[in-house]
């Protein structure tokens, strides 16, 4: 049996997460196994228009940054990612049917709109969770063992990146963790 690509990941997380993607977002989803690392997860994603240029655009959230992408039909692929603590607001306008997002990053505000209102509200919730807590999510990764870490400091050496005294300053260090 073949391993899974990262696009039929991708299309799983998306599937688990309840999110249907319109046939407009082909393009951009097709772009996300080069945008995202192995191991960044989806929080949640929206679709909608940039009320700049009038692109249908992508809204990604992950465990680590939020990500625009634009597949514009003829220049090629725009991608803007930033970090949760740079973004000091998202909110939501809902109208009859659909919803607009405003995104206050730095001294830059991203507008999308032609949202689903539903997807809209649930969008900024899960945003809102990272940006109270951007170094809890960064720190959910398992720290290294003291071996792993020996590890590591014994390749550094090798490699010339630390001499030999500070080496074994490391080590000792290391070693009373134990």
């Amino acid at each position: 049996m073949s391993e899974k690509s990262r696009l039929d990941e991708i299309r799983e997380e998306l599937k688990k997460l309840d999110i249907s993607p319109t046939i407009f977002a082909r393009k951009e989803i097709h772009e996300l196994p080069d945008i995202l690392s192995a191991d960044e997860k989806i929080v949640y994603l929206v679709e909608g228009r940039n009320k700049t240029n009038n692109h249908h655009i992508i809204l990604v959230a992950t465990d680590r940054r939020l990500i625009f992408v634009d597949k514009e039909f003829m220049y090629g692929l725009k991608v803007e990612d930033f970090s949760y603590s740079k973004i000091s607001s998202i909110q939501y306008e809902t109208g009859v049917m659909l919803a607009s997002i405003d995104i206050q990053v730095t001294d830059d505000v991203v507008e999308i709109d032609g949202v689903g209102k539903y997807h809209a509200e649930l969008f900024c919730e899960k945003v809102r969770e990272f940006m109270s807590s951007p170094e809890e999510s960064i720190q959910n990764k398992p720290e290294p063992s003291i071996l792993d870490q020996l590890e590591q400091l014994g390749r550094l050496k090798e490699s010339g990146i630390l001499n030999e005294e500070e080496f074994l300053d490391q080590k000792k260090k290391l070693m009373g963790k134990l």
